[in-house]
């Protein structure tokens, strides 16, 4: 995998920390995009815990490349303070990890509203985020997803130009789910993609293995290596995990086939067959 470091949300494995590790492992995985660790996200975890994951995680080879943090998934029309300071909390924990990132999404918008309509407080709501992060070493990195104020290519973008600092990272099955075309989507956000989380969808929102469906993987990995990208982080999405429920918070919802996979495990080491599968084909 000499093209790629490859990254994966782990939890979608197993929810508790030595399932993560062991799937890693197994797979050859050295980083891991840190969401769930048992029962809790990582934005709930003390400075102290924190501390111990890093330690265990470092024991066994591996490294946190980013934070899978929660930040953005709430209304844009929520109290901002009390989220602002769980930034401010998940960007020491970061720190406390030696995360290189850290994900966060731009705001649910309520239903049957105009996102345009919010985009002045979206901006605002992010300049915040990149504020008090800046000198932190931590890039921020805004994922495309459903529901969100940037759920489409050209939403991103106008976060992009406004906030030059924010990163993106590139997530193709969130494009799919939302009526984008993937292609069209890479051309328009690249220069801004830092990293990308592998989820393939069919058309009709389901998601599968990279390839299986209409994200175009194999052609955006080229582009991405073409342009000197490193990182690739799995978000298989191949199997209901702990922690999906709260993740999409009632909004939009993962098209998920419960059928075509006997365990976490399995959907897991599927995604990433798949994925290797396309590089070597490179």
């Amino acid at each position: 995998m000499d093209k790629f470091r490859l990254c994966a949300f782990a939890d979608e494995a197993g929810a508790d920390i030595n399932e993560q590790i062991k799937a890693l492992k197994e797979n050859g995985i050295s980083l891991l995009e840190v969401r769930g660790v048992g029962d809790k996200n990582i934005s709930q975890f003390t400075l102290t815990q924190a501390l111990e994951l890093k330690n265990r995680l470092e024991e066994s080879g591996i490294a946190v490349w980013s934070i899978g943090s929660p930040i953005g998934k709430i209304g844009i029309e929520d109290d901002f303070a009390p989220h602002l300071d769980l930034f401010k909390h998940i960007l020491e924990i970061a720190h406390m990890v030696k995360a290189d990132c850290i994900r966060l999404f731009s705001f649910f918008i309520p239903k049957g509203k105009s996102p345009d309509d919010y985009k002045g407080e979206v901006i605002e709501r992010l300049s915040e985020f990149c504020e008090a992060a800046k000198g932190s070493g931590v890039a921020l990195c805004h994922e495309n997803e459903k529901g969100i104020y940037g759920d489409t290519a050209a939403r991103c973008l106008e976060i992009h130009r406004q906030l030059p600092g924010l990163s993106a990272v590139f997530d193709p099955a969130n494009l799919i789910q939302c009526g984008q075309d993937t292609l069209k989507a890479w051309d328009i956000l690249s220069p801004y993609v830092k990293y990308l989380h592998i989820k393939d969808a069919r058309t009709d929102g389901t998601v599968v293995p990279a390839g299986s469906g209409a994200g175009h993987i194999p052609r955006i990995l080229e582009k991405f290596k073409s342009q000197g990208g490193g990182v690739l982080t799995l978000e298989p999405h191949l199997k209901v995990f702990s922690g999906l429920d709260k993740l999409e918070q009632g909004h939009e919802r993962s098209a998920i086939d419960p059928d075509a996979f006997p365990s976490q495990r399995a959907a897991f080491d599927a995604a990433v067959s798949a994925l290797k599968n396309i590089i070597q084909g490179m």
